[in-house]
């Protein structure tokens, strides 16, 4: 389906409205945790990207980034990637990171940088696996308490995925290497079944629990110099990080240790 697809820059308000909806549909926001229109705006006048795609005329799905500055490191923030349901598990969300990618390249950034939920297998999998992300920080309840039913009622944790865009291990990603594992220290499981526990308040304690074990082990692993560097999901649906040192950038690269620590 997603081939008859195709995905473009977004310029009018009447698209950015569309983007607004589509977080409603997507999420289940209430009004407080929806981006409105001007910022959507404001990202493409500023140097940011609004990415649509589009079924006909009708957008069915977008990518939203802003650019950023960190550790004297110009990047772009890719903060919102929606995909209505009927559009998913055909590459979709994949194909607008990848054009996402391109106008970076073409506009000379090098990095890109987002947050996910690290609960979340399926968006793990792509970001890591398929896309070739890396991740060297957590941030406990990055947004703070959210309207949306998918969070479950769960603090807001969220992993920061960092898109070295030219780098030889996200080159050969793409290209379809499969990942070394030689270098691999450390697993870190994620049960399929923790989105049924999101959703039913009598076992909500038990996502809860895995939510805070993981926060752990995770932010002990990265303490000690460790990065996520792929991730498995098996025929069942679970996941599992997979954490090795990370050499392959020069220290302009380091993350900020302090939000490793503190969080």
């Amino acid at each position: 389906m997603t081939h008859a697809l195709r995905i473009e820059s977004l310029d009018q308000l009447s698209q950015f409205d569309r983007c607004v909806d589509l977080q409603i549909k997507v999420w289940g926001y209430s009004d407080g945790d929806v981006i409105p229109r001007r910022v959507f705006l404001v990202a493409q006048r500023i140097g940011g990207q609004v990415l649509g795609a589009l079924d006909g005329d009708t957008i069915v799905g977008f990518a939203m980034a802003l650019p950023g500055y960190r550790n004297g490191h110009a990047y772009l923030h890719s903060h919102m990637l929606a995909v209505l349901p009927e559009y998913r598990n055909a590459g979709l969300g994949r194909r607008l990171k990848l054009a996402q990618r391109d106008d970076a390249l073409a506009r000379g950034f090098d990095l890109m940088e987002w947050t996910f939920d690290p609960l979340e297998i399926k968006n793990a999998h792509l970001n890591i696996h398929r896309l070739g992300a890396i991740v060297r920080r957590y941030h406990a309840d990055f947004y703070g308490p959210s309207s949306s039913p998918l969070q479950g009622g769960l603090p807001t944790d969220r992993l920061y995925a960092e898109w070295w865009l030219r780098s030889p291990h996200v080159v050969a990603v793409l290209d379809g290497q499969e990942h070394p594992t030689e270098t691999v220290t450390a697993r870190i499981e994620v049960p399929a079944v923790v989105a049924q526990w999101k959703q039913d308040a009598a076992q909500r304690i038990l996502a809860s629990d895995l939510q805070t074990g993981n926060r752990i082990a995770l932010q002990t692993a990265f303490a000690e110099g460790l990065a996520v560097v792929d991730y498995e999901r098996d025929a069942t649906g679970n996941g599992t990080f997979l954490l090795a040192p990370w050499t392959e950038h020069d220290a302009a690269a380091t993350p900020e240790r302090q939000e490793v620590a503190n969080d």
